[in-house]
């Protein structure tokens, strides 16, 4: 069955914005330092919980996303902020070409948490994120590798049985098939097989990044995600570095991936 946390609105914003609050911020600062002057953009902001301490820190933030509900809840949730002028909400594609004029060059920091694994042609996505950087600006990426145990986001998955770890890399046809006998519904399987399609993992994002002319300025693998301590509660553990030195098989043991890069 689907996890609480994935049907609970209000309470998946607060653990975003803690995870935020405790993890990403921080990590960010690593490499740049975030002052009220920073203007800091969240592509696939959901609700906005993400961006919550960096408007509690005086940064101006926009966050843009194409489920327009969402977009509709953070415009209730940030009221006060929208009309102090400390946030924007955009229910909106960033190909768009008014979208490129109006913020080329405007952001210091751009924010993708859980969201890279979800884009098609990340070959062709990731590069077109730097026009929106500001000289000596970063973009963070935080994801699962596609091998992890629920790199296919099975989680979500109605089904108890659905949501068992490392099926999701079987052959696509196959995985069609075994989500249809353990009875999941057609939207849910066209759900996860897009996830299937846009998959991505720790060596090819990093050829991307490279291919792209950026590089890595700081990066953290985790073996357990510190979005863990609100679903399982687990505390983080960091993946033991040896680990991740190890192409391919990293993956596996590695449940999430955060990068600065620039």
């Amino acid at each position: 069955m689907t996890l609480h946390h994935h049907n609970d609105g209000k309470e998946k914003f607060e653990q975003q914005a803690d995870n935020s609050r405790s993890d990403i911020l921080p990590f960010i600062e690593k490499t740049k330092k975030i002052t009220p002057d920073t203007k800091v953009f969240e592509m696939g902001c959901g609700e906005g919980g993400v961006l919550v301490p960096f408007i509690e820190r005086g940064c101006h933030c926009l966050g843009a996303d194409l489920d327009a509900s969402r977009i509709a809840w953070a415009h209730k949730l940030f009221e006060k902020e929208i009309a102090a002028g400390k946030v924007e909400f955009l229910y909106k594609n960033i190909y768009d070409e008014d979208f490129l004029v109006k913020y080329k060059n405007s952001f210091d920091i751009i924010i993708l948490k859980d969201v890279i694994e979800h884009i098609p042609e990340q070959e062709k996505f990731i590069p077109y994120l730097k026009k929106f950087l500001r000289a000596g600006g970063l973009i963070f990426f935080g994801f699962p590798p596609w091998y992890m145990p629920f790199g296919g986001h099975q989680q979500v998955a109605h089904h108890k049985i659905a949501m068992m770890p490392y099926y999701h890399i079987l052959p696509r046809p196959v995985y069609k098939q075994v989500l249809k006998m353990f009875g999941e519904s057609d939207v849910m399987v066209e759900g996860l097989l897009e996830i299937y399609d846009t998959r991505i993992s720790i060596e090819r994002f990093e050829k991307i990044v490279r291919d792209s002319g950026m590089r890595v300025l700081y990066k953290q693998h985790y073996l357990l995600n510190p979005i863990y301590r609100y679903k399982f509660g687990w505390k983080p553990r960091k993946q033991w570095k040896p680990v991740t030195y190890i192409p391919f098989f990293r993956n596996f043991i590695t449940t999430c991936v955060y990068y600065s890069v620039g």
